[in-house]
């Protein structure tokens, strides 16, 4: 039996009461951690939380209040005395309008509030606890949509670029106190929120047409990104098996980023 990959470990998980946040603190728990669930949806999150068992807890969370992450930081550290791992993986969509001349700024800057704003807040209070034990992980959910332009709208697409840079230059800092940042790249996965945000762009196209134009669109055929694909790539970097890893944008996304191929036309 393989050893638990975070035994002893405590993690803060934002944006865990669903999708890619819900996997990942199921997968922290299943490799020894005790795990914090932030999300601003209280209900779900607190259901969440009790689904997962009594190696989870949930606190309210809105990561655009600079005050509730601080809180959330200093919950988990309460509660189990030390906090080795802060997720930040809160995020919106944003506004899915397909051109910049109709970018709804008012939009745009509620994007980067939670996006951009939420990511720098989470990872300035986990290293405020992090930096005085010379220890613990940062990470940060960024997308294959700030790396490649027209992958996603304006607004994502420009918070996700964010998060990346943020990634590097907290990285550059706080290695030197032995605490490392990284970031998570995932391809699209379809995700109740990812389909809502398709239906919208796509107004009157069935779910199943918008989850299969999204697999058939990635490059590694036989296989499709999973929520479960970005938590175990979470595990990995939270782990000592990544000890060496900081300042990284792990890329989750089967090539769809690597390359583009030459499709010839028929004679």
């Amino acid at each position: 039996m393989m050893p638990c990959r975070l035994a002893g470990k405590v993690a803060l998980i934002t944006g865990a009461a669903s999708g890619i946040g819900r996997a990942t603190a199921a997968e922290f728990i299943r490799e020894g951690a005790k795990v914090v669930l932030a999300d601003i949806h209280h209900q779900l999150g607190s259901a969440a939380a009790y689904e997962l068992g009594l190696s989870a807890t949930f606190v309210h969370c809105d990561v655009t209040d600079e005050s509730q992450v601080s809180a959330a930081v200093d919950y988990a550290v309460a509660a189990h005395g030390r906090l080795d791992v802060v997720y930040n993986n809160a995020g919106v969509a944003g506004s899915l309008s397909p051109s910049i001349v109709d970018l709804d700024l008012a939009d745009f800057d509620r994007t980067m509030a939670v996006n951009v704003r939420g990511v720098v807040a989470g990872i300035k209070h986990a290293a405020r606890v992090m930096v005085p034990r010379r220890s613990g992980c940062i990470l940060c959910t960024a997308s294959v949509a700030g790396v490649l332009g027209g992958a996603a709208p304006h607004g994502y697409s420009i918070s996700k670029s964010a998060v990346a840079g943020a990634v590097r230059t907290a990285a550059a800092e706080l290695c030197g106190h032995g605490v490392r940042v990284n970031a998570i790249c995932p391809y699209a996965v379809m995700t109740p929120f990812s389909v809502k945000g398709m239906r919208e762009m796509f107004p009157g196209v069935e779910d199943r047409r918008l989850v299969e134009a999204v697999h058939r669109s990635g490059e590694l055929k036989g296989a499709a990104c999973e929520e479960v694909d970005v938590a175990r790539a979470a595990v990995y970097l939270a782990s000592e098996d990544a000890k060496f890893v900081s300042g990284h944008n792990l890329v989750v996304d089967g090539g769809f980023t690597a390359f583009k191929t030459l499709t010839l036309p028929d004679p």
